[in-house]
């Protein structure tokens, strides 16, 4: 294998020059592209390196565009492309070193994943290096696999054994999901993964990725919650239940994020809320409100009654609204959470990946996480109905209504049982702060509603029906 450094932007340049324009148009159809509808023009290597320089080929790289975002790349290529990686394809290499090569998304390939990881367990001098936890080696003979799920990041399983999460859109240290499984590692939190080495780019001070525990799950709680409402709602259950079906694993949920919540007061500074740290968070909301209204145009006719939620928590921390904020998850939801054999798990502490580095490490209310969830449980509901919609498609309005209703019940005793569980795990009671917890969830809507407009715009509807109902509350 070998290893080659290309420091200088001139070297850089002639290296990549051949795969930046084929790079450009196939970005835009990424996921983890923040550049919405826009184009990735004027991609400018930051750094740059070849990992394995025969075939087949690995290059690392991370890319400056034209709006100064950086992106990290693991580039394969190969003279002929296998049957089995033709859906990670880019394009033909026109000219340059690998003229007539294919050139195609590298973390698809188990054969390079392998010798990324031997890289990194080898400690060489050029390319990403790994500060580990532990002085226990990587173990390099796991067999890998890409871990295949609709993420904003890329994640790399080892022998069901470890995860090496590669952040697409890598940041200067110290990186906020970096430092907090750090923290919760060495506080041998039981419902967290244990991280054991991060990836960082010393050229750059980038931190790329991490390596943590995989979690074996057959479902993650988004897919089990979806899967059990729809049962429920389609009448494979014969009723829905006051209790049992998900409502035990909700509130088990509710004891988890509490048991995390600790972990993470204890790791980290929490002070007590101030009326001006309330004010500066609804000016916050009321900021991203605007934002969102320019963007997303059906939420034009709520701003108003959305608008006065955030002033209610405004009024409500002038007058000494009780509290303290700490570091927390940052985007709570059902996706974050996995049912293991060991009870619940959370992952993904980046936080909301929109929002700037600087606003998401900064200390906040844990009613934000409970608030993130109680959206996802309704969220789940929705999902279901519109799976079931689809496979039913000549129901009447009756069976419509019908569905719809135990849709709602089903998310709300839900959202009820994960509250009764965060509060009697030592947790703020949600039911003694409505106030803070009404402005919360009618950010976090808003949040999604712009989310969906931009990937998913048939799924819209969910977030403007929370919306809608959000704001008949500030009548």
């Amino acid at each position: 294998m070998t290893t080659v450094a290309t420091a200088e932007t001139g070297q850089q340049r002639q290296l990549l020059a051949p795969l930046l324009p084929l790079l450009e148009p196939w970005l835009l159809t990424r996921r983890w592209y923040a550049g919405g509808a826009g184009p990735a023009e004027s991609l400018t290597p930051v750094v740059a390196h070849v990992v394995r320089g025969e075939a087949p080929a690995l290059l690392h790289t991370v890319l400056r565009t034209g709006d100064g975002l950086l992106y990290q790349f693991l580039l394969g290529l190969r003279p002929e492309l296998p049957e089995r990686l033709a859906g990670a394809a880019i394009a033909r290499v026109p000219h340059g070193r690998w003229q007539g090569w294919t050139l195609y998304e590298a973390t698809e390939d188990a054969a390079l994943m392998g010798v990324l990881l031997r890289h990194l367990a080898a400690g060489a001098a050029a390319g990403p290096r790994v500060e580990r936890l532990s002085r226990i080696p990587l173990p390099v003979g796991l067999v890998p696999r890409p871990l295949g799920v609709d993420q904003s990041n890329s994640a790399v399983v080892y022998g069901d054994r470890l995860l090496l999460k590669l952040y697409r859109r890598p940041e200067p240290g110290p990186h906020l999901e970096a430092e907090t499984l750090r923290a919760l590692t060495e506080a041998r939190c039981a419902r967290t993964p244990r991280l054991h080495a991060t990836l960082l780019d010393d050229t750059q001070g980038l931190v790329l990725g991490l390596v943590e525990d995989f979690l074996p799950v057959a479902r993650d709680g988004w897919q089990e919650a979806v899967r059990q409402v729809t049962d429920c709602v389609d009448g494979t259950c014969p009723t829905v239940p006051a209790t049992g079906g998900f409502t035990a694993r909700a509130r088990t949920l509710g004891t988890a994020v509490a048991e995390v919540h600790t972990a993470l007061a204890d790791a980290f500074p929490r002070t007590a809320l101030t009326p001006d740290d309330v004010a500066r968070d609804a000016a916050l909301m009321a900021q991203r409100l605007k934002l969102a209204v320019e963007e997303v145009p059906a939420l034009a006719r709520y701003r108003t009654r959305i608008a006065a939620l955030h002033d209610d928590y405004a009024r409500a921390g002038s007058r000494g609204c009780p509290g303290f904020v700490q570091r927390v998850h940052g985007d709570l939801h059902l996706g974050q959470a996995l049912p293991t054999e060991d009870g619940w798990h959370l992952i993904d502490f980046e936080g909301e990946p929109a929002r700037p580095a600087f606003e998401r490490a900064l200390a906040q209310p844990v009613l934000k996480d409970v608030a993130g969830m109680l959206r996802s449980f309704d969220y789940a509901a929705q999902a279901g109905l519109r799976r079931l919609a689809e496979r039913h498609p000549d129901d009447g309005p009756a069976a419509r209504v019908r569905r719809a209703r135990r849709a709602h019940a089903w998310a709300v005793r839900n959202r009820c049982a994960f509250m009764a569980g965060y509060s009697d795990a030592g947790g703020t009671d949600p039911h003694c702060h409505p106030v803070p917890l009404r402005a919360f969830e009618a950010d976090k809507a808003v949040y999604e509603a712009v989310y969906e407009s931009r990937h998913r715009p048939d799924w819209l509807p969910i977030p403007l029906a929370a919306v809608h109902r959000l704001a008949g509350a500030a009548r």
